[in-house]
């Protein structure tokens, strides 16, 4: 039957199609709900269309406050765990030395162990060094694991990095410092920009860690988590409806610069 063999030739494109509705549906659902007005504390059932939320996003107490603070958190740490896991990412690759093995397993452990282990083990550490519980210990704890992912995406990109490319800019008279910013730098900037949105991503959006290693200091996610408590207030999806938009917008424009690049360089 046509039907049935059209079928079986597009079935992983319907099987991705309905992988992605399925994750990007909550995204949706909080998109929805953050035009919503509800009766009563709790923003989970629909009443009517309202551009109220919207129009006072930080019309919640201290909401908008904890959101700042993700934020700076967030990109101190992707600037901390990218310039440190680009360097990590180099040096595993490119050079050979003791204990090199050992290291590359080690990257690993962060991602493998559980976060609730990770964040007990920390707050153990910053207790036992008489570190005041906060801003700086938040900011080291997520430099810490955020750096496997930065390393893991760098290296992945260095790996795959024509070495002739290199050879020949060394051959045409150009010095170390100027082959790694004319030529290794950019080869290497798509693992690097990667592993600095997945860092930032990882970091605003922690609870576990942070909740541990926060004391009295309230990130976004504690604060929505604290929240759902009380009652949820639909700036909470307000924001999260900005973030999920930017951060398509992002991937969008990239998308395109790399499709204007290519396009540029094939012609």
């Amino acid at each position: 039957m046509p039907v049935l063999r059209w079928f079986r030739r597009n079935l992983i494109v319907i099987a991705g199609l309905l992988t992605l509705a399925y994750l990007i549906l909550p995204n949706v659902v909080v998109m929805v709900f953050s035009f919503n007005k509800p009766k009563g504390r709790f923003n989970y059932a629909w009443q009517h269309f309202s551009l109220d939320a919207w129009k006072d996003p930080c019309g919640v107490a201290d909401m908008c406050g904890s959101l700042s603070l993700s934020l700076q958190i967030a990109a101190w740490a992707t600037v901390g765990a990218t310039v440190l896991g680009t360097m990590i990412a180099f040096a595993l690759v490119r050079y050979r030395f003791r204990a090199r093995g050992a290291i590359n397993s080690l990257i690993f452990l962060p991602m493998a162990m559980p976060e609730v282990v990770m964040a007990a083990s920390l707050l153990t550490l910053f207790l036992n060094m008489g570190a005041q519980l906060g801003f700086w210990t938040i900011l080291i704890a997520h430099i810490m694991f955020c750096l496997s992912f930065v390393v893991t995406a760098v290296k992945a990109r260095v790996m795959s990095m024509d070495p002739r490319l290199e050879e020949a800019a060394r051959d045409l008279y150009a010095g170390p410092v100027q082959t790694f910013l004319r030529v290794t730098l950019p080869i290497a900037a798509p693992g690097i920009a990667a592993g600095a949105l997945l860092a930032f991503a990882l970091s605003f959006d922690d609870f576990i860690i942070t909740n541990f290693n926060a004391g009295s200091t309230v990130t976004f996610p504690m604060f929505v988590w604290g929240s759902a408590q009380r009652g949820t207030p639909v700036q909470i999806n307000v924001i999260g409806t900005a973030m999920f938009v930017i951060a398509v917008l992002i991937v969008v424009a990239g998308q395109l610069i790399a499709n204007r690049r290519k396009n540029s360089t094939s012609q």
